[in-house]
Formats: C-alpha cells, structure tokens, sequence
C-alpha cells in the first residue's frame, strides 16, 4: 500500500465526486443526486462497475441521516397508533386485529399483538415485524 499514491489520487478523486462525509445540505443534495446518477447508469447493481462506489455513497448518505435523524424507540401500541393516525384510520378500520373492543386493549396496553395480527399489519402496511414486537423490558442485576 503506497499512502503517496493513495494521498495524490484521493486528492483528485474528492475533487471530482466529493465523496467524503457529509457537511451540509448541499453536499448532501449532491451525494443524493450521485446515488441516483450511479443508478440510473446501471452499474450501481451488484456486479456492476460502480457497484462498489454506490455503496460508499449510501453509506454516507445512511451514516448522515442516522446522526441527524434518528428514529425514537417506541412501542408497538405507539407504532399502531402512529400508523392509524397516518392512515386516517379509527380502531374499527383494523379488522385483521379484531372488533373496536380488541384494538382499544391493544392500544391502551391492556393486551398485545399476537403472531398473527403481526402478520396482518406487516401486510397491510408494508412495515417491520420488528416495530409491532414487544420488547422484553432490560434487565439489570
């Protein structure tokens, strides 16, 4: 490994695609408009020639947005209601849960999702199995 030759070429590669970590917005309007450019070319795809300069940039972009944003915890009661929210849903629009009695012990914690009210929603939402799981809660000794 030649750190000279590594140094002189980085140099000019940064220049040209400003690949590094992110700073701001615009350099992270131009990271965004490099991954859609390396798709769009075809080669971002596994195999392709530029497949392993894709994953860097989404790697900046995913590293930069898990520091600048990132996503509460919350329990699955909080994720349903969230998802009935955004959906405009009351608690007798969710018969793959059960009647109006069911959702509102799952909502008020009374009762948790089962195995296959999981699968439901992952279906009807497109969402995680993991966001409607309940955690056991930490324990310390």
């Amino acid at each position: 490994m030649n750190l000279d030759t590594i140094r002189s070429t980085w140099a000019a590669f940064e220049n040209v695609s400003g690949i590094g970590p992110i700073r701001d917005a615009d350099h992270y309007a131009r990271m965004v408009a490099l991954a859609d450019a390396l798709v769009d070319s075809g080669q971002a795809s596994d195999g392709g020639e530029l497949a392993g300069l894709f994953g860097v940039v989404c790697e900046l972009i995913a590293d930069h947005d898990r520091q600048r944003y990132p996503v509460p915890e919350a329990s699955p009661k909080e994720v349903l209601r969230f998802l009935m929210q955004q959906h405009g849903l009351t608690q007798a629009d969710l018969p793959e849960i059960g009647n109006q009695s069911v959702v509102s012990q799952i909502l008020s914690g009374r009762r948790l999702l089962n195995a296959r009210q999981i699968a439901a929603l992952v279906a009807r939402f497109q969402i995680g199995a993991d966001a409607l799981i309940e955690r056991a809660p930490e324990q310390t000794h």
